[in-house]
C-alpha cells in the first residue's frame, strides 16, 4: 500500500492532504472495480462511456489525448474543448465516474502541464505505453517508448511526485517473459499505482494481433505489489473468470469486445439496434459535442452482424456526412437504425436459431443480436502455385490462452 502526502498550501495551517495509492486507492476510490472498459481513440467518448457503465463497466478511460498538444497554449481551448470538454461540467461529472483520463507523451514537463489540467476531473491520469500504431512510432509514443526506460521512468515519476491524483500505466508485454517483468517493475518503481498488461507484443496488431498471452500478465500480477489489470483475449462474459482465474488480477480490461457489445460485463447479448438508439438518445441530450467520427464509428461496429445482408442501409450510414447541427446529425442516425430495428425485429420473428454455448472460444449468436468481432487471419503466403502457411516463430505462444484469434 503506497500512502504520500501533498503539500499545505501556504498559510493554510492544516495537515498535509493523503493521497490514497495502490491498493487504498483501488478499494477506497475507484470502488474495486474488476470489469474495466479501455481507452480507445475516438470511441471511449463520454456517450459510450455512460452506456457501458449503464451495462456493468465499473471503470472507463477516456480516449488517449497527446499531451503535447494538450500543453499547447497556442490551440489548448480548442483541442480541448474537442478531447475533454471541462467546460459543460459533464466530462468527469457525476455520470462520468470513476474515470481515467489517458495521455500519451514523450515530454515529461508536457505531461504534467496537461495532467495537471484534469486532474480536478478524473480518479486517475494514465500514461498510454501500449499503442503498437504506426502513428505512434513516428510520434515517439506508446509500446514504442519500451526502448527508452530512463524516459518512461520520468514520465511516470514527474507525475507521481507532482500530481494530486495518483498515476497509472497501460503496456504491453515484450516477447520475453522476463523482460516483461523487469518492466512493469520499473513502471511500478516510478510510481504507478495501477499497472495494466495488455498480453501482446507491439509487432501483434491488426490481422496479426493473434491472442494475448496471459502466462505474461500473470508473471506480472505475481511480480508487482500494486493493483493489475489484465487486457487481451477477452470477448464473451465467460473470457471474464477465466482471465481473473488464469491472471490472477485484480480487474479484466476490454475494448473491442465492448465496442461490439456494450452489454458483454452483463453477461447478455441484446439487439444492437436497441443498443445504438440508446447510444445516440444519450450523445443526443448531452452538452458535450460528440465527434461525429465517434458516432459513425459506433452505429457501425454495433450494427456489423446485419451489415451485410443490409447493403442499402449499410450505404445510407456511410452516407451521413456529420456536417452540421448535432441534433440534426443524430437524428440521420436514428432515422437509419429504426429501419434497421424493423428489419430486425422481422428477422426474429422469423428465426428460430438461439445462441449456442460457448466452444473453441466463440458462440453461434443470431446477426440481430450484439456480439464479438473476430478477425479474419492474415492471407497465406503463395509460393509457386502452392499454399505457404507462416513460419513457426510468427505464430503467438499458447500458454495461458483461450479460444482463437481474441481480441
Amino acid at each position: 500500500m503506497t500512502d504520500f502526502r501533498l503539500p499545505t498550501p501556504s498559510g493554510s495551517g492544516s495537515a498535509p492532504r493523503r493521497k490514497l495509492g495502490g491498493y487504498e486507492f483501488y478499494r477506497e476510490v475507484l470502488g474495486s472495480p474488476k470489469l474495466i472498459v479501455a481507452p480507445m481513440v475516438d470511441q471511449s467518448e463520454l456517450p459510450w462511456r455512460i452506456l457501458s457503465r449503464r451495462y456493468g463497466a465499473q471503470l472507463v478511460y477516456t480516449p488517449m489525448i497527446n499531451a503535447k498538444t494538450f500543453a499547447n497554449h497556442k490551440n489548448a481551448d480548442k483541442f480541448r474543448r474537442r478531447v475533454f470538454d471541462m467546460v459543460h461540467g459533464e466530462e468527469g461529472g457525476p455520470e462520468d465516474r470513476p474515470l481515467i483520463v489517458q495521455f500519451c507523451a514523450n515530454d515529461p514537463e508536457a505531461l504534467l502541464e496537461a495532467a495537471r489540467v484534469v486532474q480536478p476531473f478524473c480518479d486517475a491520469v494514465d500514461l498510454n505505453l501500449g499503442c503498437p500504431q504506426d502513428i505512434a512510432k513516428k510520434g515517439r509514443y506508446g509500446a514504442f517508448l519500451q526502448d527508452d526506460w530512463e524516459l518512461v521512468y520520468s514520465l511516470i515519476n514527474i507525475l507521481h511526485e507532482n500530481l494530486d491524483i495518483p498515476v497509472t500505466a497501460k503496456f504491453r508485454v515484450f516477447p520475453s517473459v522476463e523482460r516483461t517483468v523487469e518492466y512493469a517493475q520499473m513502471i511500478e518503481r516510478a510510481g504507478a499505482q495501477i499497472l495494466t498488461c495488455h498480453g501482446r507484443t507491439r509487432e501483434q496488431r491488426g490481422h496479426n494481433s493473434g491472442l494475448a498471452d496471459w502466462a505474461k500478465i500473470a508473471a506480472v500480477k505475481r511480480a508487482v505489489r500494486v493493483p493489475v489489470f489484465a487486457n487481451g483475449n477477452v470477448l464473451y462474459h465467460e473470457d471474464v473468470g477465466r482471465c481473473l482465474d488464469a491472471t490472477g488480477c485484480d480487474g479484466v480490461m476490454t475494448a473491442e469486445g465492448n465496442l461490439y457489445n456494450p452489454a458483454l460485463f452483463a453477461g447478455t447479448h441484446p439487439p444492437h439496434c436497441g443498443l445504438a438508439l440508446e447510444y445516440l438518445a444519450i450523445a443526443k441530450r448531452l452538452k458535450t459535442r460528440t465527434a461525429p467520427s465517434a458516432i459513425k464509428g459506433h452505429v457501425f461496429k454495433l450494427l456489423r452482424p446485419a451489415l451485410e445482408g443490409n447493403k442499402d442501409l449499410r450505404n445510407r450510414i456511410g452516407a451521413i456526412s456529420g456536417r452540421g447541427e448535432m441534433e440534426s446529425v443524430i437524428e440521420e442516425y436514428e432515422a437509419v437504425v429504426r429501419e434497421f430495428k424493423e428489419r430486425m425485429e422481422r428477422d426474429a420473428t422469423a428465426g428460430e436459431e438461439g445462441i449456442s454455448e460457448l466452444a473453441d472460444g466463440k458462440k453461434h449468436v443470431p446477426h440481430w443480436l450484439a456480439q464479438p468481432y473476430f478477425r479474419p487471419p492474415p492471407p497465406a503466403q503463395v509460393v509457386t502455385g502452392a499454399t505457404k502457411a507462416p513460419p513457426a516463430q510468427a505464430l503467438p505462444k499458447m500458454e495461458g490462452m483461450v479460444g482463437k484469434d481474441r481480441i
